[in-house]
């Protein structure tokens, strides 16, 4: 209380925050506590209150030392007359021990004598206090919160709020929880662009064995990348968490077509040595299949458009066009730097002639292949009933985040929990009329309104104190007070009380009871030492066992001017919480159940929205954008598979030719899903545009195989056409995996779907494909003329 009281007061002083306050505490809580209580809570307390006369009155006529020492003494007596148990004297007098200990050795950590009297253990919500902090936020900053969330934590250290102290400080709500998941997201950013940029370029020296064809190719790269930046600016305005991952899927999937064109220049290079003719060649024979491939990337990008999801949107809208740049910068930037680069002339053939049998063997064994494909495709295909997405957003987020944490942490408690529902209603009447039916449901825990300040039945509870009063007042206030004693008047108090100690000491069986006869040794010589320390240490000690003894007992004085409450006594920043100006009013209903269990979050959202259809809240919030996100992904994936249909029906003229593309597509695409089930990968609002995307990246690859095919190609993966497929594919998978290792759970499980998509995308190219083609259409014809 103490500490919270404190830092609230500190804050507010700064004058650089909205409003800073406490929901659980003031003079309103101080005197109706009690009243406010459920039945059970309100019984135990005022008996609990009651029983604890012979210490109250101890402590209330002498608050300092000479009280602590009295009330042990006491204890002693009790034990001596068999009135008393050792055992209901170890935990107070450990506790005491413990605070001499320590203000003997370190800071001052004062004892809780309201929880030592309590004759039950402090609950996890008796041993919190909530500040509801509203700053004013920096927006020209990456992170708006950070001088305030900076400012709080620095006022906590500077009042003396740290562990040390026995007192933690945590911060969660949606500042915190926008900063740190930018602070995750950036989190190793600059190492991990670092790592996948040497990755690649590593990649590139491998497929391309040039470095000039590698200074080419990079550089057309980056320009891409830039030219794509500025335009995405100019079409957004501003990047966000989701639309800023535009650069590793430009750099995963633009480098793809700067990859098939330089490695078509080193194979036309081999067979023609002259420069400008086998750029010529290479240009404009890569040009169509570059074309259709990018094109169909850019659609899978594209047709997030319509999803009513923004930051996706902004995604598909930058990545499609950046597809597009990295098309137009392989077609006119990277002949240019070939043309004054002048890679030298190729000695060594590009292609994989070992692959050869490869080949072949894919023809003989075409049958099987694509048997077993579709037994394990068709085998597989229940898990997709299995496919489930996670629309809670919070599981995007990095749970050692203390924002995180500590929201996670409110959320498995009930009475703090943030996945409330809250219902708007005409009047305070009907608020309680609905409160009433609502609270009957069994997924609901409780349910709070202005009634909840406004109890019923109050006459019988100030009855209650009342009567409880009479007993208490002369304890509270005793007659006669004793004066305050310095360290010199108390030293014989403590041997006395040290005489009964022993005395107890030598009554007890200590082999019956070793841990409560090690307790009272224990306390013997903590007193010892704090009647051997110097004049600062006694002090120390001094506070630290009667510091919470005044604010004890100014509170229970205050529980006994409990008085008949009204809508007016409630005060006006409380009552604001719950009531309009025109007299509407809130219900805030709690769940019963644990909210990170997705089917008891639809239970209870169903349950309360049966009987109140215009509840809202983060649990429908949740379910609710996960419904549409989902319905806006389907439309979107079916959009761009209609889309690339229709391209590639334009650009190839046969429906055959259309089918053997797509089919291996469509068979990569769920063999992906299929393998996230398997894997416990759900979709969620970060990875489900693999969906759409997915598609466009397997055409991009399979493209490259129909077309050669088409031209009467029989050894399509002895191809220089295969090398080229397998670095891009290695250079995407970079981009993805850099994804994977993301520090924010969200991205990372982008990374996953995306590299694990290519993975099955890959396997369709290298085998599936050539499988499912056969004889290309102008061996066949030849065949035929023999």
């Amino acid at each position: 209380d103490l500490a919270a009281e404190n830092l609230t007061l500190t804050l507010a002083a700064t004058g650089t925050f909205r409003s800073v306050r406490r929901p659980d505490a003031g003079l309103f809580f101080d005197r109706n506590g009690l009243l406010l209580l459920s039945d059970a809570e309100f019984r135990s307390t005022l008996s609990g209150i009651v029983g604890q006369q012979p210490f109250l009155s101890v402590f209330a006529a002498d608050p300092g030392l000479g009280g602590v020492l009295e009330t042990v003494q006491l204890g002693m007596m009790g034990l001596s007359g068999g009135h008393t148990e050792l055992r209901m004297l170890t935990g107070a007098f450990d506790a005491i021990s413990t605070t001499i200990e320590a203000a003997l050795k370190g800071p001052v950590k004062p004892l809780s004598w309201r929880m030592l009297l309590s004759e039950q253990a402090p609950s996890r919500l008796d041993l919190r206090r909530l500040i509801l902090i509203q700053p004013r936020l920096d927006f020209t900053a990456l992170q708006p919160g950070a001088a305030a969330i900076d400012l709080v934590r620095k006022t906590g250290r500077d009042l003396g709020l740290t562990p040390d102290n026995d007192i933690s400080l945590r911060l969660t709500g949606p500042v915190p929880l926008a900063d740190e998941e930018f602070a995750t997201v950036a989190e190793g950013a600059a190492i991990n662009t670092a790592g996948t940029l040497l990755v690649v370029i590593l990649l590139l020296f491998a497929a391309l064995r040039s470095w000039k064809l590698v200074s080419a190719v990079i550089i057309t790269l980056l320009a891409g990348l830039v030219i794509t930046a500025g335009f995405g600016l100019v079409m957004v305005r501003e990047y966000n968490l989701i639309s800023v991952a535009f650069a590793v899927l430009f750099v995963g999937l633009g480098v793809d077509f700067s990859i098939q064109l330089a490695v078509r220049y080193r194979d036309m290079r081999l067979a023609r040595p002259a420069l400008f003719p086998a750029i010529r060649e290479a240009t404009l024979g890569m040009a169509r299949p570059l074309l259709l491939a990018s094109t169909s990337t850019a659609i899978g990008f594209l047709a997030f458009l319509p999803t009513s999801f923004k930051g996706v949107s902004e995604l598909g809208l930058i990545a499609g066009s950046g597809m597009m740049i990295a098309f137009a910068a392989s077609m006119i930037l990277l002949p240019a730097l070939l043309a004054i680069l002048s890679p030298p002339v190729e000695t060594q053939p590009i292609r994989y002639v070992w692959l050869s049998g490869a080949d072949h063997f894919i023809e003989r064994h075409r049958r099987v292949i694509l048997a077993v494909t579709g037994i394990v495709f068709l085998a597989g295909l229940p898990l997709l009933g299995a496919l489930r997405f996670d629309s809670d957003p919070m599981n995007l987020r990095d749970a050692r985040v203390e924002s995180v944490a500590t929201f996670l942490d409110l959320g498995r408690d009930s009475d703090t929990s943030p996945m409330t529902l809250d219902v708007i209603t005409p009047s305070v009447e009907a608020a309680k009329a609905l409160a009433l039916r609502i609270s009957a449901l069994p997924e609901v825990a409780r349910v709070a309104s202005i009634a909840t300040f406004v109890p019923d039945a109050q006459e019988a509870r100030l009855e209650a104190i009342k009567d409880a009063a009479i007993l208490i007042d002369t304890v509270l206030d005793p007659i006669n007070r004793k004066a305050a004693r310095g360290q010199s008047a108390m030293l014989a108090e403590i041997a006395q009380t040290r005489k009964a100690l022993a005395m107890g000491l030598s009554a007890t069986d200590a082999s019956a009871d070793p841990s409560g006869a090690a307790s009272l040794r224990r306390l013997d010589q903590a007193l010892a030492s704090l009647a051997a320390a110097s004049p600062d240490l006694y002090r120390r000690g001094e506070i630290a066992l009667t510091a919470g003894i005044e604010p004890m007992l100014a509170r229970l004085r205050s529980i006994f001017e409990a008085a008949p409450i009204t809508l007016s006594d409630v005060p006006t920043e409380i009552r604001n919480d719950w009531v309009s100006k025109d007299g509407r009013a809130r219900l805030e209903i709690l769940p019963r159940e644990d909210m990170t269990d997705p089917d008891a979050m639809r239970r209870f959202v169903r349950a309360v929205s049966a009987l109140a259809p215009g509840s809202t809240g983060a649990p429908v919030t949740i379910i609710e954008s996960g419904k549409t996100v989902v319905e806006s992904f389907i439309i979107a994936a079916v959009l761009a598979l209609t889309m690339i249909t229709l391209l590639l029906y334009g650009v190839l003229r046969r429906v055959q030719d259309v089918v053997v593309t797509l089919v291996p597509l469509v068979i990569a695409v769920l063999m992906s899903l299929q393998a996230a089930v398997l894997l416990g990968i759900p979709l969620n609002f970060a990875n489900i545009i693999a969906l759409p995307l997915m598609c466009g990246v397997s055409v991009a690859f399979h493209i490259y195989y129909v077309i050669a095919w088409r031209q009467g190609s029989t050894e399509v993966l002895a191809s220089s056409l295969t090398r080229a497929v397998f670095f891009s594919a290695l250079t995407t998978a970079t981009a993805f995996g850099s994804l994977w290792l993301s520090s924010h759970p969200g991205t990372a499980s982008m990374g996953k779907l995306l590299t694990l998509s290519l993975f099955f995308t890959m396997l369709a190219a290298f085998v599936f494909v050539p499988a499912f083609l056969g004889t290309p259409p102008a061996h066949q014809d030849a065949q035929k003329s023999e």
